[in-house]
């Protein structure tokens, strides 16, 4: 496998996931910003420290069974 030059590692991501989600769960995945779009998604926003810290926030979108749409790294 060859590796790409050394990029430096995303503070931020945006996941859109189909559905809206309550505030309520904001706290529960690490505080990110929820924002109910208009085409039925909710973008979640927000730093997430790691590559661990993103495949955790990923399992939690997958226990609570919701369909993930998209995931982009994001400037602060």
């Amino acid at each position: 496998m060859t590796r790409s030059p050394k990029r430096p590692a995303p503070t931020g991501y945006q996941l859109r996931v189909d559905g809206h989600l309550e505030d309520h769960w904001s706290a529960w995945l690490g505080d990110l910003t929820l924002t109910r779009e208009r085409d039925g998604t909710t973008s979640l926003t927000g730093f997430v420290p790691d590559q661990a810290a993103l495949h955790g926030l990923l399992v939690k979108v997958r226990d609570l069974g919701l369909i993930l749409v998209s995931v982009q790294a994001i400037d602060p």
